[in-house]
């Protein structure tokens, strides 16, 4: 495989946790005294408080805490409810193959360093990776090109010899704006979103290094 290293996102790419978090946020919502009529709705692909900067808009909730008090609390809630995240579909055995053919491996998340190694722990992947990014090491979070950028100077690869892998729109435009390659991975989901992305596939068992290849000679 051409690519030295592949980065990966953690949070609907790795594992379905993107309705898990919806969970977390309605539980913090709700203690805020906050009502809807209509489904509660966050934003995939962005950081916690972000989602929260948008939320008290979108739902007019008036609250004397800041987003960043609203960021501690939602991930509070989520991790209480990590038994309930899923590995997606063949992600272990996609890491298997890239780490026998020898590709370096990293992970870049808006998540927090603390939930992320909780993640990791529960599933057995915290040696998977020979560095890990979170959302607290950069000033500017994904559309922003920062967390893939820093990732790469982490691992010593040139940003356009990484390969990212996504699954939401931010991300996808993140890694474009790091001048990386990025395969978006829908699980299932409306692809529209992801239409500027160099690959899409529905799910892990769909990437195979000549797929990846053929992404490189483009």
């Amino acid at each position: 495989m051409k690519f030295a290293a592949v980065i990966f996102d953690l949070d609907g790419t790795i594992i379905k946790s993107e309705d898990v978090w919806g969970k977390a946020y309605l539980s913090v919502f709700k203690k805020l005294g906050g009502k809807i009529d209509k489904g509660f709705v966050h934003t995939p692909g962005v950081s916690v408080r972000s989602n929260w900067k948008q939320i008290l808009v979108k739902y007019s909730l008036r609250t004397h805490k800041t987003p960043e008090e609203l960021e501690t609390l939602t991930y509070i809630e989520y991790g209480k409810l990590i038994p309930e995240v899923k590995l997606n579909d063949g992600i272990v055995e996609f890491v298997d193959s890239l780490q026998e053919n020898g590709t370096s491996l990293a992970l870049a998340t808006s998540t927090n360093w603390e939930t992320t190694s909780k993640v990791l722990e529960h599933f057995g992947l915290t040696n998977c990776f020979e560095n890990i990014t979170t959302g607290e090491e950069v000033e500017n979070p994904k559309p922003a090109p920062d967390i893939f950028l820093l990732a790469s100077e982490k691992l010593g690869v040139d940003p356009v010899d990484c390969l990212v892998i996504e699954d939401s729109m931010s991300g996808v435009t993140a890694a474009h704006e790091a001048e990386m390659k990025v395969i978006a991975v829908s699980n299932g989901e409306d692809t529209k979103s992801l239409d500027g992305a160099d690959l899409i596939v529905e799910g892990f068992p769909e990437i195979t290094l000549k797929a990846i290849d053929a992404i490189d000679s483009d």
